[in-house]
């Protein structure tokens, strides 16, 4: 492919709203162009990296077992009335009307079509387990759409959807599923952790997200130095701590006034203590009703774990006056002791504490000398902390360590969540009706590339993997006569006869536009036909690393070639200076 016959609208300056490196250099390297907010046309350089994850995937997804469908994107509302999510689902759910007045939606995700799917083909055990995947374009209509392709309106995604006879049946498909999304992110050359995960609006009772490591990251996971536990912080579980005895010679709690200290801050100034020596109270509108979660002063209440204490669907943080007209209580001096009726749990880590100070349940008054071991042996405790770097491993002796990540891959056991709902039965052996047992396994197609970037990029434009690089090998011809020229279509061809995906710059260009585009693109490697042309010399640079060397021509395309073609199974590029 000569570079003077694609079409590479590269730009200068990224656009004004992209806000994160990944958009930026898709869209100055001519890989996207928006045409509204949250969507994007794509050129011909993503439509190439776009197809090259779709093969992988589709490879992997058929080597676990499951078979390609394609479903509609337009759903009729009555399927998402069966499973419940109609009323459920919130905004983000685009809905429209028909000419005769029927109610459609744009699916965001497929679990209700493939239910119905499956559910009027398979009628007999004989017949599962049964495993269906579509890659398809999908729509959530985000309130902000922001970063590019990270968190666009219409995207690109893999979803998967298991059936099967039982639930060790069901755990099975989701092992496989799990094992074929290893495989996939390490084709496709990321670093990434498979992580315990919250389910979300999927529903449903296990999932793990499959996290590629960048700074930029949203999400926020820990992962244990000395065993394989990793964990989405929302999820991540933390062992319950014995009590610290009571000290020798602690008095009973004292009440002291605080006048005016109602925050962390405040109280500390006032009383010489440390936010680790104080007990914070976190006030939840509970399912309409008022709720309390006590955690150490320096720590974060984790929602997702305050759900699932409280046993409650809908979680808010508390409005003050709302509170204070539902419990009588004062917002800023409340404390575990004493705190009446109100639905309330600590936090398990307060237990690991000598003493303690916390709000008295009383205006401008606060609890010192608080003993949990003595003052609260018997109140409810549960893991409801956000995890944090250093915590300990709820599997193994080690501690926590933090890390950002994009989530690019989730996989959940549904069991019967939408199949009881929807009234999706087979025959057992015994002739009588039974629920499908049922997974779900989602991968972000358009994602992965905004992913890819963040994690491999530099000051001068992308650093792709070899398997996702829209082409593989750029030949930089300098010269526009003289040996030059010969040379660099000779590599060009060489290339290509190799079975290697690679452009000739062949561009009326200066060397400078040339070698700023090729950084900006992404090709991993980088051949510069310039000044030592005339003595069979060229210039290898691997994008990369930044390594760059001279090399002979002769059995120069052979020696890239095996490269290549290793490095297209998702390791490193290793092109030797010496081929000794």
């Amino acid at each position: 492919m000569r570079a003077s016959q694609l079409h590479l609208p590269t730009l200068r300056e990224p656009p004004k709203d992209a806000e994160v490196v990944s958009h930026q250099y898709l869209v100055r390297a001519g890989y996207i162009r928006r045409v509204a907010a949250g969507i994007y046309s794509f050129l011909p350089l993503g439509v190439r990296s776009l197809e090259k994850i779709k093969t992988i995937i589709r490879q992997e997804m058929n080597r676990a077992g499951a078979q390609e469908v394609f479903m509609p994107a337009i759903v009729p509302a009555e399927l998402w009335q069966e499973s419940g999510r109609w009323a459920q689902y919130g905004p983000e759910l685009l809905r429209l009307k028909d000419r005769k007045g029927a109610e459609f939606c744009v699916g965001p995700t497929h679990e209700e079509v493939v239910v119905d799917l499956i559910r009027k083909d398979v009628k007999s055990y004989k017949q599962l387990p049964v495993n269906v995947y579509q890659i398809q374009t999908k729509f959530r209509d985000e309130v902000r759409p922001r970063a590019g392709l990270m968190r666009g309106r219409e995207f690109i995604m893999k979803d998967a959807y298991s059936f099967d006879a039982s639930q060790e049946g069901a755990h099975a498909s989701y092992r496989g599923m799990f094992e074929a999304y290893t495989r996939i992110f390490t084709r496709l050359g990321l670093d990434f952790r498979a992580v315990e995960a919250d389910t979300g609006n999927i529903g449903g009772s296990m999932s793990h997200e499959f996290q590629v490591l960048a700074e930029s990251g949203e999400d926020a996971i820990v992962s244990c130095g000395a065993c394989s536990y990793a964990a989405n912080v929302e999820k991540a579980h933390l062992p319950m701590p014995d009590f610290t005895a009571t000290p020798d010679g602690l008095g009973a709690a004292q009440l002291v006034e605080t006048p005016g200290a109602k925050t962390i801050e405040s109280v500390c100034k006032v009383l010489g203590c440390q936010p680790a020596d104080m007990i914070k109270a976190v006030l939840y509108d509970a399912d309409g009703e008022p709720a309390v979660v006590f955690v150490r002063g320096d720590r974060e209440a984790n929602e997702v774990k305050v759900k699932a204490a409280l046993g409650v669907k809908a979680l808010f943080l508390a409005d003050a006056a709302w509170f204070v007209q539902k419990t009588g209580l004062p917002p800023g001096y409340l404390g575990p002791l004493g705190i009446g009726n109100v639905k309330y749990v600590l936090d398990g880590e307060i237990r690991a504490m000598a003493t303690a100070v916390c709000g008295a349940n009383e205006k401008q008054s606060h609890l010192t000398s608080v003993s949990p071991a003595r003052d609260l042996a018997n109140a409810t405790y549960g893991d409801v902390r956000m995890a944090i770097a250093g915590d300990p491993c709820p599997r193994c002796s080690g501690s926590l360590r933090s890390f950002r990540g994009i989530e690019v891959g989730h996989v959940f056991y549904l069991g019967q969540k939408y199949s009881k709902a929807m009234q999706a039965t087979f025959l057992d052996e015994a002739g009588a009706a039974q629920v499908f047992e049922m997974g779900c396994y989602g991968i972000g197609v358009t994602r992965i590339l905004s992913a890819a970037i963040e994690q491999n990029h530099d000051a001068r434009g992308i650093q792709w993997p070899v398997s996702i690089a829209p082409y593989e090998v750029i030949v930089l011809g300098l010269q526009t006569e003289g040996p030059g020229v010969a040379l660099a279509q000779q590599l060009h061809d060489e290339l290509q006869e190799a079975d290697i995906e690679v452009v000739l710059d062949d561009r009326d260009e200066r060397p400078g536009v040339k070698f700023n585009d090729a950084d900006l693109i992404g090709y991993p490697v980088q051949v510069t036909v310039g000044k030592k042309a005339d003595a069979g010399i060229v210039e290898v640079k691997l994008r990369a690393t930044g390594v760059r060397f001279e090399a002979p021509v002769q059995g120069l395309s052979a020696r890239i070639a095996a490269a290549i073609l290793a490095a297209r199974k998702g390791g490193p590029l290793h092109l030797l200076q010496d081929p000794a």
